[in-house]
């Protein structure tokens, strides 16, 4: 199980970008975005004791991703077409992880 820390410590290795809590009453959700154009490419947040981490991806890939591992679902609570979520809290391929915040940060970047 990867460990939310460890995704931070990514996203801030690779790009510079520390994680923003902009709720209050979910302080444990932390959002990153591009410093140029603000535009989100990661959340990570608790949903009902499971850790989530929506990323965005191509329409087409996402269903791949969908029908190939079960801890990749239609995105919470964002635009489903384009976005997943990452049941971070299951037993994850790590370097997917890793290669779909990359992928999603590629994507939001213009």
């Amino acid at each position: 199980m990867i460990k939310r820390e460890e995704i931070f410590k990514h996203i801030k290795e690779k790009y510079d970008v520390s994680p923003e809590h902009l709720w209050e009453d979910t302080p444990d959700a932390a959002i990153f975005r591009h410093y140029n154009n603000r535009k989100w490419f990661a959340l990570i947040m608790n949903v009902k004791g499971e850790e989530f981490l929506n990323v965005k991806t191509e329409p087409n890939y996402s269903d791949l991703l969908r029908n190939s591992y079960d801890y990749i679902i239609p995105a919470y609570h964002m635009n489903k077409e384009h976005w997943n979520t990452i049941i971070i809290s299951k037993d994850v391929k790590e370097d997917l992880v890793y290669e779909l915040v990359n992928q999603s940060y590629d994507l939001t970047k213009k």
